[in-house]
């Protein structure tokens, strides 16, 4: 029978290639379990609402009037809904025409981007032009857009940090192009090594491949470490000498854990360094509701923000967006509000105050909790996470379990990861997901559980990592490193 269109051996080939380890093996094996009864704890993906994370009351007072405008009618209205929240809810009607069941401009409600435009001049001191500001289904479909954009084919490369979010590798290889890869340095608290990237770069174009882009992703996804202003510079040096378009995700800037380096985005720094730079890179920086206080990855909200990019790119970009007719209009409301909280003086203000700060407080104190105890276990050294959601600890894997992972035909730390979840129902990622150097071996771990969990949590990984150890080591004390 000769095949049929939607046949497996048909298929897009680049589809095929797609890895995506957050979504992959231990994730549908935790899946399995957990329908056969076990308790399951989802560690694999960023989703702090799905871990107890609770939203925050004004966001989701004022949607909620967006979403049933008919309340705004009730005389009772003001029993149940503040003041503030109602008179966000009537702004944001007012602004889209048919509410939220219509759709807006392809590029995002201009009111909504206006506000995006105002946050970005105040975190930085330099103005910002709505109309260069696309409102996306998450910064993801943000991420997706530009690489789209951008890949030709397999002669054109994107030079991304490894480790690093697989969304960029699942993109890469979905649009055709060519991963190439720098190396982030453990020993140095996962600091860019630039002299990494300029090899690499350098390796590619020996192979005939042009490196079109560099992704930063800061915080760093999965390592958790923030780039300090003199990286920063040093990236925007090196893009400027290198040709290259800057496409910074910036998704966690409110997920802080120390006070010794705060976030910096790159669109300051490269602002502050002024001309030739500043008029000379090219920028492409991602933000979202998913992250941060909010904590709203089901919204699907995000945005990027284009900077010294040429208006017939920009016009082919909205071309582009225009074939999905809407970003999410609720979104687009939650992404005003995040950009646009309530301010001293309103109502609200104290109540939403109090709400975040308790989330980002108790995730300092949960990364903390995570670090110490990974880095109280036989054969597993940990760097403190400064910002993001995620642990990332090095598991040092005796031979014994690596020839046993052999055997099985797994990856090691996939065959690690595999008995931690049949063991203890935790639900990790393995460290080979996201690119390490060979011969090392991760996990990667959110640090979302509820914090009243967490030494439970820990406690259970310990034993299962001792148990595994002992099974596995030809003698005790093992080199962490």
């Amino acid at each position: 029978m000769s095949p049929k269109g939607l046949d497996y051996e048909l298929l897009n080939e680049n589809v095929k290639k797609v890895q995506y380890a957050v979504r992959g093996e231990l994730y549908l094996r935790a899946a399995e379990l957990q329908k056969e009864g076990k308790k399951i704890i989802f560690t694999n993906v960023g989703n702090p609402h799905a871990l107890g994370q609770k939203p925050l009351t004004f966001p989701r007072q004022v949607v909620a009037l967006c979403q049933a405008p008919f309340l705004l009618d009730d005389p009772n209205v003001g029993l149940f809904f503040p003041a503030d929240a109602i008179a966000r809810a009537k702004h944001y009607l007012s602004l889209q025409l048919g509410g939220l069941g219509a759709y807006s401009d392809s590029r995002g409600n201009p009111g909504v981007r206006k506000e995006v435009a105002e946050f970005i001049e105040r975190r930085d001191g330099y103005p910002s032009d709505p109309e260069l500001i696309f409102l996306t289904d998450g910064a993801s479909k943000g991420v997706m857009q530009i690489l789209n954009i951008i890949i030709r084919g397999e002669g054109d490369g994107i030079l991304v940090p490894l480790p690093q979010y697989p969304l960029y590798s699942a993109g890469i290889s979905l649009f055709g192009g060519s991963l190439i890869s720098y190396y982030l340095e453990e020993t140095a608290n996962w600091g860019l090594d630039i002299n990494s990237a300029r090899q690499s770069v350098a390796q590619a174009r020996s192979r005939g491949i042009t490196v079109r882009a560099m992704v930063i992703i800061n915080p760093g996804n999965p390592t958790g470490q923030c780039l300090s202003v003199e990286n920063l510079k040093e990236i925007i040096r090196f893009c400027y000498q290198e040709k290259l378009a800057l496409l910074a995700d910036e998704v966690y800037q409110q997920n802080i854990y120390q006070d010794e380096r705060s976030f910096v985005s790159a669109k300051k720094v490269l602002m502050d360094m002024g001309p030739p730079f500043s008029k000379d890179i090219q920028l492409v920086s991602f933000h979202s509701v998913s992250k941060g206080y909010y904590g709203e990855c089901g919204q699907r909200g995000g945005y990027f923000e284009m900077t010294n990019i040429p208006p017939q790119t920009v016009d082919e970009i909205y071309k582009v967006a225009s074939i999905s007719l809407s970003p999410n209009v609720p979104a687009q409301i939650f992404m005003g509000l995040m950009v646009n909280p309530p301010k001293p003086g309103d109502i609200s203000h104290d109540q939403f105050v109090r709400e975040s700060k308790a989330v980002i407080e108790s995730l300092r104190r949960r990364a903390h909790i995570m670090t110490d105890g990974f880095n109280s276990c036989r054969n597993v050294v940990c760097n403190f996470t400064e910002g993001a959601m995620y642990s990332f600890p090095q598991i040092r894997l005796p031979p014994k379990a690596l020839e046993a992972a052999k055997r099985a035909g797994k990856v090691p730390d996939v065959f690690y990861c595999l008995k931690l979840l049949e063991a203890t129902g935790i639900s990790t990622v393995p460290g080979s997901g996201f690119g390490q150097k060979e011969g090392v071996f991760h996990l990667r771990t959110t640090i979302l559980p509820a914090e009243e969990e967490m030494p439970a949590i820990m406690a259970s990984f310990q034993k299962f990592n001792d148990e595994f150890m002992e099974q596995y080591e030809d003698y005790k004390g093992y080199s962490r490193m």
